[in-house]
């Protein structure tokens, strides 16, 4: 018998002589790799949402003093808040309108500097500058930008000739609703434009070039092979981006925060600016307030996922 066939023998009666002890810790093992981050999983974003729902049925007063049990009259009385629904709806549009334009102005982007032109480096270098920037501190240069006294944008657009007057409601555009929630979507694109872009860039580099070489051959048109070639394999990272995009945009709360303090009254709040809202007096219905937008954050990524699954079975 060859000393390999030995070996081979002999193995089965050395895992046999195995102690017990020694199996449970080889089995243990990979716990020491995964032990820490599974940790941090459990401390970080387990033990918070715990929390979370138990404060939700629980009746503390504004000086943070449990008081006993609130049973289910924090939701309730979060039911019964007149400004939620036009908080939801609000919630809604800021979501759709944010997410829709930076995804379309990143496809567009990523596009353009997937192609080569003078210059092209110095680009993506400046696109960088909105992600490395701090979101409160961008929000708070946009908030100064649009002072209806000296702000930078009322003194250019006076210089122009568009804006009359300084004291005018016209140059107040963070003391009205409308435009103040309009410009506060300005300031989440542009902190979200890098991520999504350099995301689809990535993806747009990993296409493979013999693919469009043999759709010319083919007498392809450009919209032909941009439709039929790079959208589709372009998807994945476009559905990573865009999900990571309505997770982001819908738990955005320096930029609302900064800008408007959700005011006038409730006017600008989304839902994450209303919880902190109502911590200042509420502080269960505020627990109930994060448990729906718990709720829906998973509620979204699950319909997001559906969706794009079924898109993906279609094409």
């Amino acid at each position: 018998m060859t000393e390999q066939a030995t070996l081979t023998a002999k193995r089965p009666a050395a895992r046999r002589r195995e102690s017990p002890a020694r199996r449970v810790a080889r089995a243990a093992y990979p716990l020491l790799w995964i032990g820490p981050a599974l940790a941090l999983i459990g401390v970080v974003v387990l033990w918070p949402v715990v929390v979370m729902f138990r404060t939700s049925f629980q009746h503390i007063s504004p000086d943070g003093f449990i008081l006993g049990s609130a049973g289910g009259r924090n939701f309730t009385d979060l039911f019964n808040e007149p400004d939620l629904k036009g908080v939801l709806t609000r919630t809604v549009v800021w979501v759709v309108a944010v997410v829709t334009v930076t995804m379309i102005l990143s496809l567009g982007l990523a596009q353009l500097f997937n192609e080569r032109f003078p210059g092209r480096r110095v680009a993506r270098w400046a696109l960088i500058a909105p992600w490395a920037a701090s979101v409160m501190m961008t929000s708070l240069v946009f908030r100064w930008a649009l002072d209806a006294n000296n702000g930078v944008i009322n003194v250019f657009l006076h210089d122009i000739g568009l804006l009359k007057s300084f004291n005018s409601n016209q140059a107040d555009w963070l003391g009205r609703p409308t435009s103040a929630f309009v410009w506060m979507m300005v300031v989440a694109v542009f902190v979200s434009l890098p991520f999504s872009t350099y995301a689809l860039l990535a993806g747009l580099q990993t296409i493979p070039q013999d693919v469009y070489e043999a759709a010319k051959v083919d007498g392809a048109s450009r919209w032909r092979v941009y439709r039929s070639i790079t959208l589709p394999l372009l998807r994945p990272a476009f559905v990573v981006s865009a999900l990571i995009n309505v997770i982001n945009v819908f738990n955005s709360f320096p930029i609302i925060w900064e800008m408007t303090r959700g005011g006038p009254g409730y006017q600008t709040s989304t839902t994450t600016t209303f919880m902190f809202q109502l911590k200042q007096s509420y502080i269960g219905e505020s627990a109930a307030m994060s448990v729906i937008n718990f709720g829906l954050v998973i509620l979204i990524v699950l319909l997001f996922l559906r969706v794009t699954r079924r898109t993906g079975e279609v094409t």
